[in-house]
């Protein structure tokens, strides 16, 4: 219900603004780029579903590979103790634990492509033990908040964008990302459990989140430690190297196991085509709604306001160029990467603005988008109080990459 008055919203305020610019400004075009922005958005929508039917065909039948071949149960077991305090009401050592744990460990790593389907399997697999098939049950909406707030480890593509356009230190951006990623990552956690009233303060908690951070620590420094020429190809090497390493084993397994992995393929991939069909409805509204809304002026207005706000209360607005970057960020991923990209090339890849909109873009995650598509992908339309959350999560992220910035750059 909450989505459906901001989608509705983001058509309001944009006819709004279009109609004060017609009357006041005569601009006789900006209705024109409305409809323009409508048919191109529902176009983007259509084609990213598409886009992504080949991925999560492929990576939905390697897990189901995985869940043949014990793999999954084994992940389970691994992190049932943390998971048995964040997730209650998941039967212990149900497979959906090792889902979970494959998929942030695709956030973390960067690995956006093979996140994606697996999260959207964890739906399907929280789905089934969900009792009211409508309403999203408490682990659905933890799940769906760790996502949206991003936590990032190795923010591969950044480092890369950066590398690209010049940057003297693609990687100095590091240790800020990390540090803002875990405050949002932290705070969703924090309001989720406040709503389900989770208990976090107890040592298994405390010690997987210490253990996180200093593994998260050592390849920091291993990672700076490497040149500006390296650093790219290492990142990229890495994270092909995980994804291999992850298919062979999940294959491998299969092979002791005597499972017919083909078969097996064929079935979770079937399975991932018809998923990435049932989400193209889903994914052309948001992207059509996002789209009237920044082509009104609307997003540009806003930022203004907020400079001019800042300006006023003598706050330094050094900040405010990044801060597109920022507001997009929850609304659309390959907007505030195009924004992110746009600031580098104006503002220069070693400047505050470009380096702040680097961190902005690694500290949280799309909420609407991640939102729209987990759920949607299995029918849910009562989000309760994810969208909350996840905004909490959003904005103390949003807050912390910008107060970090200034402390590091």
């Amino acid at each position: 219900m909450v989505l459906n008055y901001i989608w509705l919203a983001f058509f309001a305020v944009a006819f709004v603004v279009a109609l004060f610019k017609f009357v006041v400004f005569q601009d006789y075009t900006i209705f024109e780029g409305l409809l323009n922005s409508t048919f191109e958005n529902a176009k983007t929508g259509f084609e990213l579903s598409l886009g992504l039917t080949g991925v999560m065909t492929l990576w939905l039948g390697i897990m189901r590979v995985g869940e043949k071949a014990g793999v999954v149960e084994l992940l389970a077991k691994a992190i049932n103790p943390l998971f048995r305090w964040l997730f209650p009401q998941i039967p212990e050592k149900h497979p959906v634990q090792g889902s979970m744990m494959l998929n942030f460990a695709a956030n973390m790593l960067g690995l956006d492509n093979a996140a994606t389907p697996i999260g959207l399997k964890v739906m399907n697999q929280l789905q089934e033990l969900n009792p009211d098939k409508e309403k999203a049950s408490d682990a659905m909406i933890m799940f769906l908040v760790i996502n949206t707030s991003g936590l990032t480890i190795i923010p591969i593509s950044i480092m890369v964008y950066r590398a690209q356009l010049g940057a003297a230190h693609p990687a100095d951006i590091f240790l800020p990302i990390l540090l803002s990623t875990f405050v949002s990552t932290l705070v969703g956690i924090i309001a989720v459990s406040l709503y389900q009233r989770i208990r976090l303060f107890n040592k298994t908690v405390l010690a997987w989140l210490g253990g996180f951070s200093v593994a998260a620590a050592a390849l920091i420094y291993g990672l700076t430690r490497l040149s500006d020429e390296m650093l790219s190809t290492v990142s990229t090497a890495f994270s092909s190297f995980i994804l291999l390493s992850v298919i062979v084993f999940f294959f491998g397994r299969a092979f002791v196991k005597k499972i017919n992995a083909y078969e097996e393929f064929i079935e979770g991939a079937r399975e991932g085509f018809q998923v990435a069909i049932r989400i193209i409805p889903y994914l052309v509204a948001i992207l059509v709604g996002i789209g009237v809304f920044r082509a009104s002026g609307a997003m540009d207005a806003f930022i203004s306001a907020l400079s001019w706000t800042f300006e006023h209360l003598g706050i330094d607005t050094s900040f405010t160029g990044a801060l597109p970057v920022a507001m997009m960020k929850p609304l659309s991923g390959s907007g505030a990467r195009g924004l992110m990209i746009e600031a580098m090339n104006h503002y220069g890849p070693d400047s505050f603005v470009g380096r702040l909109s680097c961190v902005l873009q690694g500290s949280t995650d799309t909420t609407f988008y991640i939102l729209a598509l987990y759920f949607g992908s299995v029918g849910i339309k009562k989000s309760r109080y994810a969208l909350t959350a996840g905004l909490l999560a959003d904005f103390a992220g949003i807050v912390a990459a910008i107060f970090i910035s200034y402390l590091f750059f």
